[in-house]
Order: C-alpha cells, then structure tokens, then sequence
C-alpha cells in the first residue's frame, strides 16, 4: 500500500508492500504519483534491489558527467551532454531498478520517430555506457537493461570519392582560393584521410617534419592517432609559415581558434564543377585510392583510425583487383605455369 501526504508544498509517498517500507519526497504530485508507480511495480514483479533502489537515473547520469565524460573527447563530450539530458529528462526520476528493456524499448521508437537511425544507436550508446558504469564500477545496479533491447539498423553509409581529374580540377581550384590555408588543408585531407576536425585542430608539436608523421589528438573515437607524412603533402607543410602567436598550424586571424573552412571549400568545389561532394568525402577519396593502389582493409582502417572493419569494409569492392593478383601469384608459386 502507498500513501501519499502533501506537506508545506511538498509531496512525500510512503509505501509499504510485501515487506518492503520506502519513502521519499517530490516538488510535485505528478512526480510523487510516478515514482509510487515504478517503485510499486518493481516490488511487484521482483525487480527489487535494495542499492538499485537507492539512485534513480539523475543520480547515475549526473555522476556519469562528472566523472567519467570530461576524460573523453570534446566533441564526445558536447555529443554526449546532449544525448544523456535527453534521458534525464524523459527517465530521470525512475529508480535504476524500474529502468527495465521494455521502457528503453519505447523511447527507443519515440526518438526513431524524428531522428536516423544513426542518431538513436548512439542515444543508446550513451546510455548503455552509463548502466555499464553503474554495474562495474559504481555497483548500482545488477545489469544493463540496453543489451536486451534490439538496436536500429544503420544503412550503408554513403561513399562518394573523386576520379583522378576531378582531382585535379579540385586542387587547381583551391591554389586560387582567397584562403590561403586551404589547398594545403585539402592536400592533407587527401594525402592523410584525416577528418577536417582532425586537421583544423592540428597544433605544430604534433608535426614532425623530419621523420614525416602527424599526430592527431582530437580524433572522433578519442584515440590519438599517428599518420605517415610525405610526398607533396610533407613539401607544403615544409614550406607552411608558422605564426609564432599561436601553436594552431591553421589558425584564424585572432590565433585562438582554428580556421573556417567551410564557405572557401564548397566555392572551391563550385568552380572545379564537381557535383555532391563534402569535405567529408576527401576521407573517403583517400581511402578509396590507399584500396586501389593494393592496401589491405586493416591498413586502411589503421590509416582512417577505425576502431574494428565494419567500417572500412565499405572499400572491399575497391581491393579485389589487388586480391585477384595476390590469389594468382599464390597460386603460381603452388602450382607453377600452366
């Protein structure tokens, strides 16, 4: 049985059920009426966890926040905010006890409602992380709810990479450009595949020019990343003035921040005449290139800095002329001529 007493503006539930006594007091009688719900429902069915029962999901979450994510990347960090307050507030108040798969499950098809496919996963993402927290190392809970629900399918993502002239074209149309980082930015992004985050918060202790590497440190998945330098793209880094007001080698004019490219490059795409193309996709063109010229996926994806294959796979179609040569000199050497 539950009670519950409104007090001085506030509302405070007492449950007693099945040998179980909890207490606790809301700002309002909504809030009181669905925590009396879960908890009653939790005691009902079995689901009671006297430490799980002691922290709700606001508890959990704004823990997560102060320790866990500020150790992440900035990007995951901002990413990752937003995502978690969206639990907070649609979740927040039920205990980790009451957090079952089947109330996932339908804000799960709430959110698939307005947002890709992509999006919901790493909503998801984020707060299996957060319940795996809790079980590992925080304790608060028996298990995570997340691995028991199905995940969307993501499509295949989309793969748009430059011919050889339309490379051409592009870097003509960028040594035009009022920017004058950009060709070298571009050049970079086709000689490297890094991303344009990558490049733009690119500092010079993280250039060695003599061994010819860069370093990424500001990387999507938050792993520093070390990527070969040479050719043409080694020449214009050597070449690149260096402004002694700031360690960016591509500042903006105050030397704060990191340059914007975004208007000269889709200009510079615009008069190369090259049609639905991102900078993005310069990522793309470098991994397509490093497949047709005989890389294996797993050193393309050491180049890109994915994490597992599923991701590079997408240029599997772009290797087997470079496995049909490798299956027949095999087969050669078996076999002989025939």
């Amino acid at each position: 049985m539950a009670n519950i007493e409104h007090r001085n503006g506030t509302y405070r539930v007492k449950i007693r059920l099945k040998g179980h006594t909890e207490s606790a007091t809301f700002q309002t009688l909504k809030a009181a009426i669905r925590w009396e719900a879960s908890r009653e429902a939790a005691i009902r069915e079995g689901r009671y966890f006297p430490t799980a029962h002691q922290h709700t999901l606001n508890d959990l979450i704004d823990r997560y926040l102060q320790d866990v994510l500020p150790h992440k990347s900035r990007s995951s960090i901002s990413m990752q905010t937003i995502q978690l307050t969206y639990w907070q507030t649609h979740l927040g108040y039920h205990p980790l006890a009451a957090i079952t798969p089947s109330l996932i499950a339908e804000h799960r098809d709430t959110l698939a409602r307005t947002r890709k496919a992509s999006t919901v996963r790493r909503y998801l993402a984020a707060l299996s992380h957060t319940f795996t927290i809790a079980v590992k190392e925080y304790q608060w809970a028996n298990d995570n709810p997340c691995q028991k629900i199905r995940k969307p399918s993501e499509p295949r993502g989309r793969v748009r990479f430059l011919s050889e002239d339309e490379v051409k074209r592009l870097l003509e149309a960028c040594k035009t450009s009022r920017n004058q980082y950009l060709h070298t930015v571009v050049v970079l992004a086709l000689s490297t595949g890094a991303r344009k985050m990558e490049l733009l918060s690119l500092q010079w202790p993280d250039v060695d020019l003599t061994r010819g590497r860069l370093i990424f440190r500001q990387t999507k998945n938050g792993e520093t990343r070390s990527v070969p330098l040479t050719g043409y793209a080694l020449e214009l880094l050597n070449l690149h003035s260096r402004r002694p007001d700031t360690p960016l080698v591509f500042p903006d004019t105050t030397g704060k921040r990191p340059l914007s490219i975004r208007d000269a490059f889709t200009n510079c795409v615009e008069r190369a005449g090259i049609s639905d193309f991102t900078f993005h996709d310069l990522r793309h063109t470098a991994a397509s290139f490093l497949a047709m010229q005989g890389a294996s996926l797993l050193e393309i994806g050491a180049v890109l800095g994915h994490k597992g294959l599923s991701m590079t796979a997408r240029y599997a179609h772009l290797t087997e002329a470079h496995t049909h040569k490798v299956v027949g000199r095999m087969n050669q050497a078996i076999f002989g001529e025939r």
